[in-house]
């Protein structure tokens, strides 16, 4: 069982920045698929960024232009760069693994979740 490890949220100021890591114990066979989602309080889950296998990358328009999406694939790590920060971006950040073939809601494999915190 692929087990998901999300790291470096925080609390971080308006305009701050911050990087989240997502490690996978092992690397799921043919799931070249990366991405990050976002739940706010009271706010159902929300997709915000993709890496597939060939390194391309697509973002929601919430985060687009702000954030950056990355991969080390020699250490199975997934990477969410946040610049320009805002209070509307708190949230528990999630990271998911999946294959390419899998277009449902909880498919794949899910990290347990690390809390971002944008206030002053």
């Amino acid at each position: 069982q692929v087990q998901l490890v999300e790291s470096g949220g925080g609390l971080v100021q308006p305009g701050g920045s911050l990087r989240l890591s997502c490690a996978a114990s092992e690397r799921p066979f043919g799931f070249n698929v990366m991405a990050w989602y976002r739940q706010a309080p009271g706010k159902q889950r929300e997709w915000i960024a993709v890496i597939n296998g060939g390194g391309s990358t697509n973002y929601a328009d919430s985060v687009k232009g702000r954030f950056t999406i990355s991969r080390d694939n020699a250490q199975n790590t997934m990477y969410l760069q946040m610049d320009s920060l805002k209070p509307e971006d708190t949230a528990v950040y999630y990271c998911n693994f999946r294959d390419w073939r899998d277009q449902t809601t909880a498919g794949g494999y899910w990290g347990q979740g690390t809390q971002v915190t944008v206030s002053s």
